[in-house]
């Protein structure tokens, strides 16, 4: 559907009578002109529009074939610029893609860096371990789909990044799907229903990053739209559980088995060796609840801005922060510090023996993580400022409804990027102006707005560039040949469950 959407908006951009180029203006920078993109008629509406999705699919190849995002991004937007002017390859550069990409880095390095400690506590304490064993545990062999996904979902929604949940969560699922003699080849699948889909976006309070960003364009907070959310959340846990075990019943039928010579096994757990289920949930317990907690308290303390004078010589100025743009970030930022804190009062020992290493390696993730996506959001809004984009805008902007325009420009900017945060980013960064005025002359509130976003974002991401979908084949010793197509029927589901989200909204007006 958001293929679909995106051909039909390409080929409904020629119908326009004139496109804008890029001009060099020193006091307004970039913006639309009334000349057309250099050539006339259909043929500079056409190169216009070559030359975003040259740049866009540059990215994409650039991503499938490994190369670093943070390197190539920005020289693929440069290169559009240069193919549309020229002149305005180095203000951009510095002026525009630096600019945001910096931005972006101000906003939520923080909240990567404190993801990925708190991740990595969580691994070194063994409590990630120990809640992954005792769900199995419970859950017995019969259901083995069912508790991998739980545990996913639960370690998802407690703030553990993406990425620590496959390494946490891949052996006991290898060692679970071996007793149950189910393939091998479905474990990403599982692992991705419940770490890449509902609990990542569509459920109010996840505090993943997809959930994070649209806080700081609608002015909302990570419980928006609360009723919708844990809706779609259903709609996706559902009909993703039930295309699992159908796909398990098949293979039972056939006695495929979990198969010979698989790459990538893990060595069986120490099961007598982990610590208890319930001391291991309380840090992911406490981030929700003061996550919950901070984002009721913060704006009470601080109004509607606060502001400070630094004690530098020289520099009277005030320093004002707008505290309902950081509210969320802050209240996020708090939760996880406090669940990196309970994390050491109940393991202190085995946390300390290895967090010197641990924290490094965290750290490098967290840095390598956030400045990717930062480099995507530059890219995008360079992309969004060219003249091909701004015909494809213009084309989802005459989508009659506000909700269907945000979902399939943000699922598709998601897919093309293969970055649900990257997409997301992009999206907002370029139309976000348009979605709150179209939501607010519709009279939809921006709650409904933020969690269409979030979801949206979370849908056509997972095409086979995405990185999370790389590095979870890469854990589980699979290739995209053997494992890719049950993740893309998610990716499928998680897309249409976004417009059932607006259909329901539509027709009930439930929020």
């Amino acid at each position: 559907m958001a293929a679909a959407a995106v051909i039909g908006c390409c080929m409904g951009a020629f119908a326009e009578p004139a496109w804008p180029t890029l001009r060099n203006h020193a006091d307004t920078g970039l913006r639309r002109d009334q000349e057309g993109f250099p050539g006339t008629g259909r043929e500079g509406r056409f190169m216009s529009l070559v030359i975003v999705l040259g740049a866009l699919l540059l990215l994409i190849i650039i991503a499938c074939r490994g190369y670093s995002v943070i390197l190539f991004a920005p020289v693929a937007a440069m290169g559009a610029v240069l193919l549309t002017d020229p002149r305005l390859v180095a203000p951009v550069f510095t002026g525009l893609f630096m600019e945001k990409t910096a931005g972006f880095v101000r906003l939520y390095l923080p909240v990567f860096l404190l993801g990925a400690v708190f991740g990595k506590v969580i691994e070194l304490s063994g409590f990630s371990k120990s809640i992954v064993s005792a769900v199995i545990r419970l859950a017995g062999t019969h259901r083995v789909v069912i508790a991998i996904v739980v545990v996913c979902a639960m370690m998802t929604y407690g703030g553990v990044s993406l990425f620590v949940v496959v390494f946490a969560v891949y052996p006991l699922a290898a060692e679970m799907f071996r007793q149950a003699d189910l393939p091998k080849r479905l474990i990403p699948a599982t692992i991705a229903l419940g770490s890449f889909t509902f609990a990542m976006d569509a459920l109010p309070g996840s505090p993943q990053i997809q959930n994070i960003i649209p806080t700081t364009f609608f002015k909302t907070t990570i419980y928006a739209a609360p009723w919708l959310g844990m809706a779609g959340a259903a709609i996706i846990l559902v009909t993703g559980l039930g295309y699992i075990e159908w796909r398990c019943r098949q293979a039972r039928l056939v006695k495929e088995g979990y198969g010979e010579n698989q790459l990538n096994e893990p060595a069986p757990y120490d099961h007598a060796s982990l610590p208890s289920p319930a001391v291991a949930m309380l840090p992911l317990l406490l981030v929700g609840g003061v996550n919950k907690l901070l984002t009721l308290v913060i704006p009470r303390i601080y109004g509607e801005s606060t502001s400070f004078v630094p004690a530098v010589v020289g520099k009277s100025e005030p320093v004002v922060q707008v505290v309902s743009q950081v509210a969320a970030l802050w209240a996020v930022q708090g939760a996880l510090l406090v669940g990196i804190l309970s994390v050491l009062l109940f393991a202190w020992k085995p946390v300390t023996e290895r967090f010197a290493e641990g924290s490094r390696a965290a750290v490098q993730g967290a840095l390598l993580a956030s400045l990717n996506t930062a480099s995507e959001y530059g890219f995008g809004a360079v992309i969004a400022s060219l003249p091909g984009f701004l015909a494809i805008a213009d084309t989802l902007r005459r989508i009659p409804d506000p909700l269907l325009n945000e979902a399939i420009t943000t699922t598709a900017l998601a897919g093309i990027t293969g970055s649900a945060s990257g997409g997301l980013g992009i999206a907002l960064a370029a139309m976000s102006e348009s979605f709150i005025t179209n939501a607010e002359a519709a009279g939809i509130p921006l709650e409904v707005c933020h969690r269409i976003a979030a979801m949206a974002s979370g849908g056509m991401d997972t095409l086979p560039h995405n990185g999370a979908v790389i590095t979870l084949l890469a854990v589980t010793g699979l290739t995209h040949r053997q494992a890719y197509g049950d993740i893309f029927v998610l990716t499928l589901i998680k897309t249409s469950a976004v417009f059932a989200v607006i259909a329901l909204y539509r027709t009930t007006g439930l929020v």
